[in-house]
């Protein structure tokens, strides 16, 4: 019987957007012995609007829920009146959660969870939040609750309470109205009709969870793993508190703090930051895309020993005909740089170094390839940029004249996925150097994608890249114009030592960064959490592979036991009736027909 994963994502998979939602693609299509089901979470209506990728056929099903709209669409009765014991109910869930966010943020021990004792704050944050999780279980949706005035009044204490930040307690009812919004929105999954029972159907029937991100989609998660016992693996290649932190005025989230007055952002973030320790104290294994995302979770409270570094994994096939043909050919100088547009990859460091760079090689020429989703605003300065530093240039007398640097159209987005990677592959055509200017980065995806062509590459030293490039590239500070342009420069000059970076970046991406790895990877890591699960609903428990242990096939009368010798029957398989183990000794002997007695 094929393994049944639930699969839960928020802005991503199925919806046409993003390297994540290629990985999943490519995940679940390396994956097809096993089943999936995914818990789509939407970011925003146009994201809904533009479609899913095409799913592969052992997607099983697919659940959606915005988090994006006011109504509370996808939930179980969200405006469903609550009676006065059930308010009182959720006052007091709802206050010790708004208490626990509104806690200073010295409680959040430093190292709490690598120790395993977690600290009084995320004891009370976790308790509120199953509490109002079995609220909309009994009661229906959280919604309605979640914007009245009584969790307006809940937050309001919780802000003016001793002991909370200054800049919590200076909070308005403005501010008040913004954060309960925003809660509402994060807090969302706890209502949906997802979980189903007894085994039959929703994240019941799931053998494992895979939450992508430890935002609100890794809500499901933390429910089915408490109360039904299913494993949650936890998957992040880019941090989701860190990514709070640094993009928080422009993330599409359902958190986004764009505008917003800092004690918003103060509650928020402390929501964030405790459901991210949350996430990581619950899942049974976390795997961060590279070693940089493992320091920050584990900075950020992941267990050492629950953190498995597994690199995603990319197409190499479109690249491979580029690698295979890759030779020495003096004369070519140019620099090729690809990526999305936008202040963070700091081209206009890079138009700074290639003055220097054309000191040495005076007629280096430089390529921006943009990717889909660039920045208009970004993309139009650097063209005012390297028109100002760099006059057009004419062969001769009669030549026409030209910018050393060409920007060149925008790559199809990724629902064109056939355009798109024949696009990319045809944009690291060439034998020049591969230029990375980021200052902040995550997981390189240009960079090895140059590496699968076999080119040379010059990198800033910023998040993965180090990780990713190894001793197969030239790796530079960052914001470093002048060491940018002497790397650039080296490689332009010496033919053969890019050649010879070229083959071996090729050789260390074909072993660690391919879609073959990845998917081998999970799917030793999904029989390894499965064969850990113990207990479940019946039905559930006698089809799942690996579920108990060897022993329990010497149990008596046919009946499935549980641990070590002796052999018990589980309270379930009895129907609920207490009973005595069995010795093995007399079952062997019964079953020879000469048992005593």
């Amino acid at each position: 019987m094929p393994v049944r994963v639930a699969l839960l994502t928020e802005g991503g998979y199925p919806y046409v957007q993003g390297e994540v939602a290629g990985w999943c693609d490519r995940l679940l299509r390396g994956l097809h012995s096993h089943e999936f089901e995914v818990y789509a979470l939407s970011r925003s209506r146009r994201q809904e609007q533009a479609g899913r990728v095409p799913l592969p056929g052992n997607v099983v099903g697919v659940r959606e829920a915005g988090l994006w709209d006011a109504s509370g669409r996808g939930t179980e009765a969200a405006a469903m009146p609550y009676g006065r014991r059930v308010r009182r109910w959720f006052r007091a869930e709802f206050g010790a959660l708004a208490d626990a966010v509104c806690r200073p943020v010295v409680e959040l021990r430093e190292g709490a969870g690598q120790s395993g004792r977690a600290a009084p704050v995320e004891d009370r944050f976790s308790r509120a939040l199953h509490g109002l999780a079995a609220l909309a279980a009994e009661h229906g949706g959280l919604s309605a609750a979640l914007r009245s005035e009584d969790a307006l009044h809940a937050l309001e204490s919780a802000c003016r309470r001793a002991g909370a930040p200054r800049v919590v307690q200076s909070a308005q009812v403005p501010d008040l109205l913004a954060v309960a919004a925003r809660l509402e929105r994060a807090l969302r999954p706890l209502s949906l009709d997802w979980y189903g029972a007894c085994g039959t159907a929703g994240l019941a029937a799931a053998d494992l969870v895979h939450a992508v991100g430890a935002g609100p989609a890794v809500l499901p998660g933390l429910l089915a793993k408490r109360n039904l016992g299913t494993p949650l693996l936890l998957t992040e290649y880019g941090v989701r508190l860190r990514e709070h932190f640094l993009h928080g005025a422009g993330d599409p989230g359902v958190l986004a703090v764009a505008g917003a007055r800092a004690p918003v952002r103060a509650v928020l973030a402390a929501f964030q930051q405790l459901l991210v320790r949350e996430a990581y104290r619950t899942a049974d294994l976390i795997t961060p895309g590279n070693a940089h995302t493992r320091r920050w979770q584990e900075r950020c409270g992941a267990p050492a020993e629950r953190l498995r570094t597994v690199h995603p994994g990319m197409d190499a096939s479109p690249y491979a005909e580029l690698g295979e043909a890759a030779d020495v050919r003096p004369g070519q100088a140019v620099l090729t740089w690809v990526g999305r547009l936008a202040p963070a990859k700091d081209v206009v460091t890079l138009l700074h170094a290639l003055v220097r760079v054309r000191e040495r090689v005076p007629g280096a020429r430089l390529r921006i390839v943009a990717d889909h989703g660039s920045d208009a605003g970004y993309a139009a300065h650097c063209r005012a940029v390297a028109a100002g530093l760099f006059p057009d240039e004419a062969p001769g007398a009669s030549g026409e004249g030209r910018n050393p640097v060409s920007f060149e159209g925008a790559l199809p987005g990724p629902g064109c996925r056939a355009a798109r990677l024949a696009s990319r592959a045809d944009a690291f055509a060439g034998e020049g150097p591969v230029v990375l200017s980021s200052v902040v980065e995550g997981f390189p995806v240009p960079l090895v994608e140059a590496m699968f062509c076999a080119r040379a590459t010059v990198a800033t030293d910023v998040g993965a890249v180090c990780e990713v490039v190894g001793g197969t590239g030239l790796v530079v500070p960052p914001r470093n114009p002048a060491a940018l342009a002497d790397a650039c420069a080296s490689l332009l000059l010496d033919p053969q030592r890019r050649a010879r970076l070229g083959a071996a970046a090729r050789a260390r991406a074909l072993e660690l960064f391919t879609v073959e790895q990845n998917v081998e990877a999970f799917r030793g890591i999904y029989l390894e959490l499965i064969s850990r699960r113990s207990g479940g609903p019946p039905r559930a428990r006698a089809a799942r592979p690996f579920a108990v242990t060897a022993e329990t096939h010497l149990c008596a009368y046919g009946e499935e036991g549980q641990g070590n010798a002796p052999p018990q029957v589980p309270t379930w398989a009895r129907g609920g009736r207490a009973a005595s183990p069995v010795p093995v000794g007399t079952v062997r002997a019964a079953r020879r027909g000469g048992g005593r007695g």
